[in-house]
């Protein structure tokens, strides 16, 4: 693939800007080029503002300080920050007449600007080199490039892994196909700590503490780290590090797990904000904006706030209130951002968690970017930040033998973001409208839109659906979502994300091609013309709100209990645990969203649904729940455990 970066020259004086254009151009010519950087020109700021939107190769911007735009002024500062809100990843640098303007120009846009040239200082020769670092300074990938050149020293291992660079696999007359399946390149670079030159993730002082700040920069944080064991790990890590035991937070019920599991680590006691219902489909909405300002006023004392933006389905809180809110009675915020973390990169998905004042973002990288499964990052703009108990908490969690491909692959990640995430969101954006336009015309399969996705109490709360999450109604098909996906990969080798009892989801990324689009969309194509009967799809139970915590999560998680099946000896729904207070986390996967919690009150509600769903859907994996002969059983509290905690005045009941 031929590499093209351009470089956008704005300004409305015609003699400066074709001087300087070739100028630059005769230089380009003239020395090393290797990432083949080219000038285009943009003559007033709409025509700038239009050659930024359309053309993702264009890298950096030097704006003219003495730009017009008709008779009146426009100053530059305003257009600077404009160019920054709408492609933050954009290097802008601006040509000076003298300090003067220097220094009014820091005042007010000095977050956008990179650096400066002076009009009367013509060097077309130092401005290309300084034009040429920074682009190298932006694509550089500290810990990858480190990473290739051990590898390439050809070192001996006298240290681990144990298949001492896939050493243990050649001329195996077992498992040497697995050293062809997995790659020279990958095994020798599955290496240990005890090599400093590739630095240290528990204690990043070189290449990786490097990659780090290149992310940080990319994210719009003040600081990030890598994880390797994913964003549940991190949302873990930041629980530990802002709660203390018998600490309060308000969380969005529609979190993660991972999320539930960091308040059974730390001990702090939650207070679980009922997420919105889609009862038509079986989905989890937001929170309701007024329960959450409500929430926010009611706790002053809470230390955090925990929300998920966007959810798996795509929905996306208004978060700027919310967050300004939290903030005015000093609560921190975090913001799982496991499934947007792509959002910096093109203005159709901002603003970011951070960009709307969260403290806290966590990402799944993997997910939505190009990063190796499990590799995350962790974003932070805590003005109170404190690093040293962060890192404590982080290497609490953090394996003393992390993989370093992994790390590579964050390094990679956030290096193809900043230099073509905007374009390759701008094709997925395409893509996904394509898509949903021809899944449409099949007449039996049906893109859900934002009205059909929210439930009706959140619908005038602001909130946004991301694109790039295609959630299909198909109810008209005649299939089941269980009978689809076996359909879909059986015949048509397609692999969806996830379903409900009469939806599948379908995720686009910037790995989507229109090749995929095509061949998904043949398959449906084929699968609506075999004319079945639209189902009759039955009642779900309503999905059940929260109903109790009884006590502290931890404390019912680490009591003995007992286990109580689901079932009766009839078959039918055990009464058994009702009325009893859970001891693990139930949690239908995907989503991933617990509809138990440890502390909570059993419901004939909740184990309704939790019975429905196995019969119903199959694919769904139930976590939680212990098995015994291929029944199913929930751990509770002992009538002794409970008593045992009521008299310590450890149960609220």
């Amino acid at each position: 693939m031929i590499l093209t970066n351009r470089v956008l020259v704005v300004s409305d004086d015609d003699r400066w800007l074709s001087e300087t254009l070739s100028g630059l151009s005769a230089v380009a010519n003239r020395l090393p080029n290797p990432y083949q950087l080219s000038f285009i020109a943009a003559h007033t700021a709409a025509e700038a503002q239009a050659l930024i939107a359309s053309d993702g190769e264009i890298q950096i911007v030097l704006l003219d300080k003495q730009l017009q735009e008709g008779e009146a002024s426009l100053p530059a500062a305003q257009l600077a920050n404009q160019i920054n809100a709408y492609r933050p990843e954009l290097s802008l640098y601006v040509l000076l007449l003298d300090e003067d303007d220097r220094a009014l120009l820091e005042d007010l846009a000095s977050h956008a600007v990179d650096g400066y040239f002076y009009r009367d200082e013509v060097d077309f020769h130092g401005w290309f080199r300084i034009l040429m670092a920074e682009l190298a300074e932006k694509s550089a990938t500290p810990f990858y490039d480190r990473l290739k050149q051990y590898v390439s020293m050809a070192k001996d291992s006298w240290h681990t892994p144990g298949h001492s660079g896939g050493d243990a696999f050649k001329n195996s007359p077992w498992v040497a196909d697995f050293h062809e399946f997995a790659g020279e390149s990958m095994l020798r670079a599955d290496l240990s700590v005890s090599v400093p030159m590739l630095d240290s993730l528990l204690h990043p002082t070189g290449v990786i503490a490097e990659a780090q700040q290149l992310a940080a920069k990319a994210f719009g944080a003040r600081r990030t780290y890598f994880a390797t064991n994913g964003t549940s790990t991190s949302n873990k890590v930041i629980f530990q590090t802002l709660l203390s035991p018998g600490d309060k937070l308000l969380l969005d019920r529609n979190c993660h797990k991972s999320v539930h599991h960091g308040v059974i680590l730390s001990g702090a006691w939650p207070v679980y904000l009922d997420s919105s219902i889609n009862t038509q489909y079986g989905i989890f909405g937001p929170v309701p904006k007024q329960r959450l300002l409500a929430a926010i006023e009611a706790n002053p004392d809470a230390k955090v706030l925990i929300l998920t933006s966007c959810t798996y389905d795509g929905l996306r809180y208004d978060l700027p209130p919310i967050i300004a809110a939290a903030h005015r009675q000093g609560i921190k915020v975090i913001v799982d951002e496991a499934w947007y973390g792509f959002a910096r990169f093109h203005p159709a998905f901002r603003p970011t968690a951070l960009e709307a004042g969260a403290d806290y973002a966590t990402q799944s990288t993997h997910k939505v970017l190009s990063a190796f499964s499990q590799a995350s990052m962790i974003h932070v703009n805590d003005p109170e930040f404190d690093a040293h108990l962060f890192r404590e908490n982080f290497n609490m969690h953090a394996s003393t033998s992390p993989q370093y491909n992994l790390i590579a692959s964050l390094d990679v990640a956030r290096k193809q973001a900043v230099m073509e995430g905007y374009r390759l969101l701008e094709r997925t954006l395409k893509l996904a409208q394509e898509l949903r336009d021809k899944i449409n015309a099949t007449g039996a399969f049906r893109v859900l839109e934002l009205a059909d996705l929210l439930p009706a109490e959140v619908a005038a709360d602001g909130i946004r659906l991301d694109p790039t999450k295609l959630t299909v109604d198909i109810t008209l098909s005649g299939y089941s979502a269980d009978e689809l996906q076996h359909a879909l990969f059986e015949r048509y080798n397609i692999q969806v994300e996830k379903s409900t009892f009469s939806t599948i989801t379908l995720l686009l990324t910037i790995g989507t091609t229109r090749s995929k689009v095509s061949r998904l969309y043949d398959a449906m194509l084929r699968l609506s013309k075999e004319k079945r009967l639209p189902r009759t799809v039955g009642r779900m139970p309503e999905i059940p709100h929260f109903s109790k915590l009884c006590c502290l999560p931890r404390d019912a998680f680490y009591e003995a209990g007992e286990r109580l099946p689901l079932l009766d000896e009839d078959g039918r729904a055990n009464p058994a645990p009702l009325g009893r207070i859970c001891c693990d986390q139930i949690v239908p996967y995907p989503p991933g969203i617990p509809v138990l919690v440890p502390g909570q009150l059993i419901t004939d509600t909740i184990l309704a649904y939790l019975l429905r769903l196995q019969k119903a859907q199959r694919s769904i994996e139930m976590h939680g729940l212990a098995e015994d002969g291929g029944e199913f059983l929930l751990r509770v509290l002992t009538e002794a455990e409970r008593v045992q905690l009521a008299e310590r005045g450890l149960l609220r009941e």
